[in-house]
């Protein structure tokens, strides 16, 4: 099915603040200027981006055709091009006799044949299946491995660990091994002498030679002055970062955008130094073969979950945290208490359940990122030491410091909650310990804790709940934590098997100022791990195209293709993702996210944790 998307560009802003406002200007007025009908003549895997007029219908001359899936993942400006006509497992000899330079403007892109052989990579029959008429995210060749037990689940979004176990597999495989090469994605972390470091698929040291392969194309376009960022080479791209004397690339064919596989090698280095810091570099300057490998030793497993969480965590490309769904006022039990313990000399303390926030606080002029809390939940998440017995670890915050360590005083309560307390003193264990020991007296007696595990067990937002009428009356409580509502007639019935209203399957919405995104439980009709897996990209895809600094940033788009209807709204305040039923009508889609804008208006004080304007930056 040919898919088609729309996009505003000038359209006039709504502004709600994080705390109880009037309601944001209706979606369905950003649209009506724009005129957004159903074109007539839909161009094959073509988007539309509109230029919208403030007031009037959008002129044909505003209306211009992008070639789906070409330019989302495109770096903004290219400066030198290479074209490599020899094999990648030739290419030390390649970079020296087989490349033509072309001079355009800031960055190296590299385009391969498109033939299997173009990159030594036998990925390329066991790559992802867009010729089969799919959308070639998670199609699956007959002579292709599947990553059922790597990728598979998507835990975050389903909350199901027992479905994947982290850790590192197929030690015995090598760059030699067809099993290696049909891998879908490939992280590796070398240093710039070409030593190993980290690699997702087999063993390090039998990949000393490919890792020099890579350490000898990124010098060799250095030593003329340039750096290399993107390789394309038929499906697959590779992916590039240099980090002082840490290299990381990413070989992928699962075509997610080169803003999202870029990110995720900087979460993968920050996640490095929040083991190490950034001061290893200086062991590089001493020694410029230095072999970093046994200081990351036994850390296989937070690598491969951080990985994992690539493909179920929305944290990953929205830079926003979530939080428990709780009541109000027990969230604010638990933050004073916490509050109390950051007045006695604690930097941050911060409560989480699994990857969820339920109360956070820092001293006075201390601000913390949301990938540092992304990356220090997964390392304690990941690390089997926390779970048996409290535990206080140096630890590095990338986005606070990344050449210092903290200290992190870790305490598991049950099995999904735990406490983090970070403090500058390494002496300050006993003291930490007893500032955890007052707050979970609190918290058993605020009933903080079953209050928690309820939660978890009711889930999220659910789109069948959400309501039909978009101002509900006084009284309104939230449906999603399990209370009834007030008013019978403001409730919408559950559309059982078939999402939410107008046939709305899932959400995201993100809070700009608060940092913060809340992501509505799955509808049975996307209840498979690789369908949500999929709508997983797909977003992925919509929030690289919607920041685009090449094409946009747009304010609205509408995309449909044969797996969903697609449509994002920004502001200055939020950013909305919904995904619908393919044969969603698009003006009843325009008129639920604004139900949806509404809705999450509505429970604020229960989904987000409000004052966390210290957080911001």
């Amino acid at each position: 099915m040919s898919s088609d998307s729309t996009s505003g560009d000038d359209l006039p802003d709504p502004n709600p603040n994080p705390t109880p406002t009037p309601t944001p200007k209706p979606l369905e007025d950003e649209f009506a200027s724009l005129a957004l009908a159903e074109p007539h003549n839909e161009a094959p895997e073509g988007q539309e981006a509109l230029n919208g007029v403030a007031n009037g219908p959008l002129a044909e001359n505003n209306h211009r055709e992008i070639e789906s899936g070409e330019r989302e993942g495109e770096v903004s400006s290219v400066e030198e091009r290479i074209e490599i006509n020899l094999e990648v497992e030739e290419a030390r000899e390649s970079v020296q006799r087989g490349v033509v330079w072309r001079r355009t403007n800031s960055e190296v892109e590299v385009d391969g044949q498109s033939s299997p052989s173009s990159s030594g990579y036998a990925g390329e029959r066991g790559s992802t299946s867009a010729s089969s008429g799919g959308s070639g995210i998670d199609g699956i060749g007959e002579d292709e491995i599947q990553e059922v037990e790597n990728e598979g689940s998507i835990s975050g979004f389903s909350d199901s660990p027992a479905t994947w176990v982290p850790g590192k597999r197929h030690l015995d495989e090598d760059d030699a091994s067809i099993s290696w090469r049909k891998r879908k994605k490939h992280f590796f972390i070398l240093s710039n002498s070409g030593k190993p470091i980290y690699s997702r698929y087999g063993d390090e040291h039998k990949l000393a030679g490919f890792s020099a392969t890579l350490q000898a194309i990124i010098s060799f376009v250095e030593n003329g002055g340039d750096r290399v960022k993107l390789v394309r080479a038929g499906k697959h791209q590779v992916v590039f970062l240099v980090k002082g004397p840490i290299y990381l690339v990413c070989i992928s064919c699962t075509e997610e955008p080169y803003e999202s596989l870029r990110g995720q090698l900087e979460l993968i280095y920050g996640q490095m130094l929040v083991i190490l810091t950034k001061s290893v570099n200086r062991c590089f300057e001493k020694n410029p073969k230095f072999d970093m490998t046994p200081l990351l030793g036994g850390t296989d497993v937070v690598f491969s979950s951080l990985i994992h969480s690539f493909s179920w965590n929305p944290a990953t490309f929205l830079h926003a945290y979530t939080c428990l769904p709780l009541a109000y006022a027990t969230r604010q039990a638990a933050g004073a208490i916490l509050q109390d313990v950051a007045d006695s000399g604690v930097l941050f303390a911060i409560l989480m359940c699994k990857h969820k926030v339920v109360s956070l606080v820092g001293a006075q002029k201390a601000s913390l990122h949301p990938d540092d809390m992304l990356l220090l939940a997964n390392f304690v998440m990941s690390s089997e030491s926390f779970r048996t017995s409290e535990s206080f670890s140096p630890i590095c915050l990338p986005r606070y410091n990344p050449m210092a360590f903290l200290y992190s005083y870790v305490h598991y309560f049950d099995v999904d909650t735990y406490l983090m307390l970070l403090t500058t003193s390494s002496d300050a264990f006993y003291h930490l310990k007893d500032c955890r020991i007052r707050i979970e007296v609190v918290l058993l007696k605020s009933n903080v804790l079953s209050e928690v595990q309820r939660s978890m067990l009711d889930g999220g937002m659910h789109v069948e709940d959400l309501p039909t009428d978009p101002l509900p009356r006084s009284g309104y409580v939230s449906p999603h934590l399990g209370q009834p509502r007030d008013s019978p007639e403001g409730f919408r019935q559950s559309y059982v098997g078939i999402g939410g209203p107008a046939g709305l399957w899932h959400f995201i919405y993100r809070s700009i100022y608060l940092d913060q995104y809340v992501s509505s439980e799955f509808s049975p009709a996307i209840g498979s791990s690789q369908q949500q897996k999929r709508l997983y990209r797909a977003y992925q895809k919509l929030y690289a195209s919607m920041h685009n600094s090449g094409i946009g940033p747009h304010k609205t788009q509408f995309r449909r293709d044969e797996n969903y209807v697609l449509l994002c709204w920004v502001t200055q305040d939020f950013e909305l993702y919904a995904a619908f039923d393919p044969l969603a009508e698009k003006a009843l889609a325009i008129k639920t996210c604004n139900r949806v804008c509404q809705w999450v208006k509505d429970v604020e004080n229960e989904i987000f944790l409000l004052g966390a304007s210290p957080f911001s930056w």
